[in-house]
């Protein structure tokens, strides 16, 4: 996934994916929304990197450090449309930064996940 050129990724940046059916849901509920990618099963919003550090994402979340999504989202039974081999950009800000503020991003999915949002003491992440 890449930011549009336009906006500066100064501190690195991550991508946090979630199932599709939630992505406009949740994107009315941000009070701000970064670049935003996706495919046919998921949705993925960047995060400023080491966004995973001291929070335990909830089932059904994947994270991806760096952005790099090494296994699509589709299985082998779901081919993916001719070109769709990579997430594509769904929504980017005009200006300023291309991050989702992650804290908000995070209690919304633990919100989906039906449980209350887990901090580890440890910064291991």
């Amino acid at each position: 996934m890449r930011i549009p050129a336009r906006l500066s990724a100064d501190l690195g940046y991550d991508a946090v994916g979630l199932p599709r059916e939630h992505g406009e849901h949740i994107m009315d509920r941000l009070p701000r929304v970064g670049c935003v990618f996706g495919d046919d099963r998921r949705w993925w919003w960047i995060v400023p990197s080491g966004s995973q550090i001291g929070v335990v994402w909830p089932p059904g979340t994947t994270y991806a450090v760096g952005a790099r999504v090494a296994d699509p989202s589709w299985t082998s039974t779901h081919r993916p449309r001719p070109g769709a081999d990579r997430p594509g950009l769904i929504h980017a800000p005009r200006t300023g930064s291309p991050y989702t503020p992650p804290i908000p991003l995070y209690v919304l999915t633990c919100r989906l996940a039906g449980g209350p949002p887990c901090w580890q003491l440890d910064a291991s992440g």
